[in-house]
């Protein structure tokens, strides 16, 4: 089995806020990872929401269904029943002990109204996604950490670009990772899609007739890493652009895509405002695109945004779990100079990291992170280019050329 990053953060939590959040995107091991706790920890006192009896307790009367279950106790797929949070608040404002709801949920509760704010200072949210590289793995190290520290690069594992084709198009999902073949993982993916827009794209909107979301999805795909532009998708897909904001942000309340927001500079440089938006799994990135693992790796420049959509997911995986916990930025000027990923940790140290589809980094690739250093003012920690490489190079004391495989050495 492997062994989820976020099980500690879990834990810790438990110890000392009454309301514990897992959220991440369906059929990500979050039931697994509750139902563990629960044995642990709650006398295996779990419910699931997919239960339509237990469904429809938590919906007609979401006080009675709590009261009857003594805390501490485990809600899973909690989003179903939105119902249950306010009543929860007012459970919890009479009896503020630690540790007294697990939840979790296949939508990301804290985009929904009211909810955010019905358990803000009781409730800490912990992000699960797909399995990271690194805790396939079973790696000791956090690369996000690695990059704010003073370690040297001499000791980091190397792998081959074959081996990053698989990655990508098997992706992190539990079930995939285990699956010989691609017609095996594209069964699974294409399942996965029709039961989230069948039934989660509807629980959470209560709307019917989503048929142009497939569409939007594989677009969304396709463009991945890209900055996000709505009046394009718009028309390319033919779809209002205010109704197209609704369905991309319920494609983001379900976890399937995740934004990089821009980073911006005290200094007078125009930047850009734009976020940048990117599938959550590189193996649902490669389904919806037509990719195989032969494809990716003999067409690998045209797949070059499946390159770095691994990279921004290894890297936001890593974030959540790590000791430093930087925020993740990208940064692009309006002349076009740009740096992949700004990693920004809480007391302003700065990161520069660069993807590039290419075995070794040239003194062009570095070009960005120079850039960023001098916006910096002197929070300008480390720079690195990645690429499909096997050689970890110093090129100066701040910045590096590493293998994208360095992500989880």
């Amino acid at each position: 089995m492997v062994k989820r990053a976020a099980y500690q953060l879990v834990n810790d939590a438990l110890d000392d806020t009454p309301v514990v959040l897992v959220v991440g995107p369906r059929q990500t091991g979050k039931s697994t990872l509750t139902q563990e706790i629960a044995r642990e920890r709650f006398a295996g006192n779990y419910v699931t929401l997919d239960d339509p009896v237990m469904l429809a307790e938590a919906t007609e009367n979401p006080k009675g269904f709590l009261l009857s279950r003594k805390a501490p106790v485990v809600l899973d797929e909690v989003q179903r029943a939105p119902g249950l949070f306010l009543t929860m608040k007012l459970l919890v404002d009479k009896d503020r002990r630690s540790g007294q709801y697990l939840l979790s949920g296949s939508a990301n509760v804290l985009l929904m109204p009211k909810i955010a704010d019905s358990l803000a200072g009781r409730m800490e949210p912990i992000d699960l996604f797909p399995f990271s590289q690194a805790e396939l793995e079973s790696s000791p190290h956090n690369f996000t950490d690695w990059l704010f520290g003073g370690d040297s690069a001499s000791s980091l594992h190397c792998i081959g670009q074959d081996d990053l084709a698989l990655r990508a198009v098997r992706g992190g999902y539990p079930e995939v990772v285990q699956r010989k073949g691609q017609d095996r993982r594209n069964a699974w993916f294409q399942a996965y899609v029709r039961t989230l827009l069948d039934r989660d794209v509807r629980d959470l909107a209560n709307i019917s007739g989503l048929t142009q979301l497939p569409r939007l999805l594989s677009l969304m795909a396709a463009r991945s890493g890209a900055t996000l532009n709505l009046s394009g998708l718009s028309l390319d897909t033919g779809i209002p652009h205010t109704t197209l904001t609704r369905y991309v942000d319920l494609l983001k309340a379900l976890m399937l895509v995740h934004y990089v927001p821009a980073w911006s500079a005290s200094m007078d440089v125009r930047l850009a405002k734009a976020p940048k938006a990117y599938m959550v799994d590189t193996g649902l990135l490669c389904h919806l695109c037509g990719l195989d693992e032969e494809g990716v790796f003999r067409d690998w420049m045209r797949t070059g945004p499946v390159l770095k959509t691994l990279v921004a997911n290894e890297l936001t995986k890593l974030s959540k779990v790590g000791k430093v916990k930087p925020s993740i930025y990208h940064l692009r000027t309006v002349k076009q100079k740009e740096v992949d990923f700004v990693l920004e940790a809480r007391n302003g140290s700065l990161v520069g990291v660069e993807v590039r589809n290419a075995p070794a980094a040239t003194t062009e690739d570095f070009e960005g992170l120079r850039f960023l250093d001098e916006l910096a003012e002197g929070k300008f920690h480390r720079g690195v280019v990645l690429h499909t490489g096997s050689e970890a190079v110093a090129v100066s004391d701040k910045l590096f050329a590493l293998p994208i495989s360095a992500l989880w050495s």
